[in-house]
């Protein structure tokens, strides 16, 4: 385990180096964006100097409508997340701690990505409301997959992008952390862009959840939108609403994310951000992460 640490650790380190380099080893000059890329695939890789620019998933709740280039690794990385959850009579009050939870994607099409979200470290405490001791648990979480396809807007020719992503999350987790049964979604992000500094996003998220101590399956809902906006080249802002509901607690939560970026290179961007509970029963977040492509 120690030897598998390390090995984790070399690459979450590493691969940001390289998508570094490989951005400043170019030297061919970039085709202006939107290309054409009908006729590559995972087997036929998009040169280099053709890709289109970076647009991860992160930081935010509300996902992109685009898909990595075919051919090509991104990864998408919390380097660390504080989740705080308050608690009431009902439910108990939660700390989670993640680290090198990462999102690896590879583009198989124009329009397509395959994704795997491997948590490789979790670490979580609950404490019930008339209780004074803290339960603690840690170890791998869930693994999950999931398939998005573009299905507009995907040459980014025009103001207007949109995608349907799939998911199934596997009960892989140590024991206190894993959900202990499959978990199944659907996202649906939209993306419209405002002119050369704005872009406007909304998305939907619906998934059928499962509940270990209550043993049951309940229905999460989780509509978002955002404005993103570029300082420049390198810093751009994100400001967010989320409002998750939950057919288990049957009362709708709201929070207003945060979030910096700074693209340090065309293949690599730094993120970090807070999400701010706006009502008294939802949970509050810190993050820092990163994307690399490659």
């Amino acid at each position: 385990m120690k030897h598998l640490a390390t090995l984790i650790l070399a690459l979450l380190v590493g691969l940001p180096l390289v998508g570094w380099a490989q951005s400043t080893d170019d030297n061919h000059p970039k085709f202006p964006s939107p290309y054409d890329s009908a006729h590559f695939s995972w087997r036929k890789p998009v040169p280099r100097n053709r890709l289109r620019p970076l647009r991860p998933d992160r930081p935010g709740t509300t996902e992109s409508p685009f898909t990595v280039d075919a051919g090509h690794f991104q990864l998408e990385t919390d380097l660390g997340r504080l989740i705080n959850e308050p608690g009431s009579e009902e439910d108990p009050q939660k700390r989670t701690w993640h680290a090198a939870y990462a999102l690896v994607k590879l583009g198989l099409s124009r329009k397509t990505d395959l994704q795997v979200e491997l948590p490789f470290y979790a670490a979580q405490k609950q404490r019930p409301d008339d209780a004074s001791e803290w339960e603690n648990q840690r170890g791998f979480g869930d693994v999950a997959v999931r398939l998005k396809h573009n299905f507009l807007g995907d040459d980014q020719k025009g103001p207007l992008a949109a995608s349907v992503i799939g998911f199934v999350r596997l009960p892989t987790g140590a024991t206190g952390v894993s959900n202990a049964r499959p978990e199944y979604g659907i996202v649906l992000p939209v993306d419209i862009e405002i002119g050369k500094t704005y872009n406007l996003e909304a998305q939907l998220e619906t998934d059928l959840d499962y509940d270990p101590e209550e043993a049951q399956r309940y229905v999460r809902l989780m509509p978002s939108v955002a404005l993103d906006r570029q300082f420049g080249e390198k810093l751009g802002l994100l400001v967010e609403g989320a409002f998750p509901w939950n057919s288990e607690q049957h009362r709708w939560h709201a929070q207003l994310n945060v979030a910096p970026t700074f693209n340090v290179t065309d293949n690599f961007q730094l993120d970090a951000g807070t999400h701010i509970a706006l009502n008294g029963r939802t949970q509050r977040e810190y993050f820092v992460g990163l994307t690399v492509r490659y």
